[in-house]
């Protein structure tokens, strides 16, 4: 009889980098989405703010979505419009709760 091997979560994937940069003051941002698998398989994913300062800390959202798989996840990454961004922004600098 052979042990079963537990099933393996992938958590913290790069699903989508932004080309465009946002600015909150004088801190620019590069916009990159995350995801993480959970142990029902549905994904949830969050937006992290990354500066191009270095000594700037990285500004992250809570979870911002669920969805069913990874591709949905990926869907949802792209469709997300500039003003959602923005918002998002606020929220992990905790401007908005």
């Amino acid at each position: 009889m052979s042990a079963s091997k537990p099933d393996v979560l992938i958590h913290d994937v790069l699903i989508h980098e932004y080309p465009t940069m946002v600015r909150d003051g004088d801190v620019t941002y590069a916009v990159r989405i995350y995801g993480s698998e959970r142990p029902d398989r549905t994904w949830e994913a969050w937006v992290e703010f990354h500066p191009t300062d270095k000594s700037k800390p990285v500004l992250r959202t809570g979870q911002e979505t669920s969805q069913p798989n990874r591709d949905t996840i990926e869907y949802w990454a792209l469709g997300l419009e500039p003003v959602y961004l923005e918002g998002a922004l606020a929220r992990a600098a905790g401007r908005l709760l």
